[in-house]
């Protein structure tokens, strides 16, 4: 038992040791990020959503806009939560370039 207690903790297995719970710790934080991303999404009423333009600007021509199945099908957008009409329209427009 005293060479046990007395053994050397080499480099490599030291760096391996670093290695590991570094990476154990990473899983969670990634986890974590991508759950925390989901629930930043501002609520229509907040974005002050409508389901119509406001002169030229639409869902279908901003960046946030992610478009549905069909052209007329709602959609989803990066910013606003829940369901959006490819004609609606936000405060968090911005115009794809």
């Amino acid at each position: 038992m005293n060479k046990v207690i007395n053994k050397k903790l080499s480099r490599r297995s030291f760096l391996k040791g670093a290695a590991l719970l570094s990476s154990m710790a990473a899983v969670p934080v990634s986890f974590v990020s991508q759950q925390a991303y989901a629930a930043t999404k501002a609520s229509k009423a907040a974005m002050q959503y409508v389901d119509h333009p406001n002169g030229t600007k639409n869902c279908v021509s901003c960046i946030q806009y992610i478009p549905g199945k069909t052209a007329k099908a709602d959609g989803t957008c990066k910013v606003v939560e829940g369901a959006v009409k490819p004609q609606g329209y936000c405060i968090a427009f911005a115009p794809k370039v």
